[in-house]
């Protein structure tokens, strides 16, 4: 892939949420691809060719006095974020089973050695989110299962299933970026997951699945979960992340609605992953 310019949003949010999450809904909507949150807000990029001069005119919430939100804009190439990623990349530890560290560091003694170079990309484990789906693969058995990962970002989950003995493990990311490094992940571990470039539309009733991984926000999340539960099998098990524990009460409502049951969640600084099974 040529290298590709960015355009870089600073924004600080204060407070943090709600209005990070709505932030991020909303300029997902409008193009933005990637996303960085942190202490003060998010780094959100889209990449120049996409980028229009008055997108910020459509993005409601800087417009809501409940919340003060500024930002700074600037050009960023690829190459550049990669470099500053590099620079403050640690390796994690998920359990005493997992690790998600980068091609540079040190290989650990543990049982799922994930390595991923996220660039654009989100998710390294960092993310309390992705943490938690990742503690969710490690204690349930995917040995022999197909199964879905929505939202992929890097493949990390996809891959961690793969490794934990899917047989027939599917990813799927509206981004073309993210798609793109899904593929390099999957190849750097070795692993056997088809990636595809999309959105919910690509699912149907041909393909089902024993387990569907999904960590994405909230509002995707609600409209998305009736085209999950379509695609799964018969006592199949949906993983959900992406939301806060404020919000499983709308979570559990859409799973409920679907025949899914709430089975059980972990929680990690606010943020919730959770188990719903047919």
């Amino acid at each position: 892939m040529e290298n590709t310019i960015y355009i870089e949003y600073s924004f600080t949010v204060l407070p943090l949420q709600p209005a990070t999450d709505i932030l991020i809904a909303e300029l997902g909507e409008v193009g933005f691809e990637s996303f960085v949150e942190n202490e003060t807000g998010v780094q959100a990029y889209i990449q120049k060719e996409e980028f229009e001069e008055g997108m910020m005119g459509s993005i409601d919430i800087l417009k809501n006095t409940d919340f003060t939100i500024s930002f700074e804009k600037k050009e960023i190439e690829q190459e550049n974020w990669n470099a500053t990623w590099e620079a403050n990349f640690n390796p994690i530890l998920v359990g005493e089973e997992c690790s998600v560290r980068a091609p540079f560091h040190e290989k650990p003694q543990v049982t799922y050695d994930i390595v991923i170079e996220p660039k654009m990309s989100f998710g390294t484990g960092h993310h309390e989110t992705t943490h938690m789906m990742l503690q969710m693969i490690i204690d349930h058995d995917f040995e022999g299962k197909s199964v879905l990962d929505m939202g992929s970002g890097t493949g990390v989950l996809a891959i961690l299933a793969a490794m934990k003995g899917a047989a027939n493990v599917e990813a799927i990311d509206i981004d073309n970026w993210c798609y793109h490094n899904a593929v390099e992940n999957v190849e750097r571990n070795k692993v056997q997951i088809s990636v595809f470039e999309g959105d919910v539309s690509l699912l149907n009733s041909d393909k089902m699945y024993d387990v569907v991984l999904a960590n994405i926000n909230r509002n995707i999340l609600i409209n998305d979960i009736p085209a999950y539960a379509k695609c799964l099998k018969p006592n199949g098990i949906l993983f959900v992340s992406g939301f806060y524990e404020d919000d499983i009460f709308a979570i559990s409502e859409i799973c409920n609605s679907c025949g899914l049951k709430f089975e059980k969640n972990i929680s990690r600084n606010n943020w919730v992953a959770v188990k719903y099974v047919f």
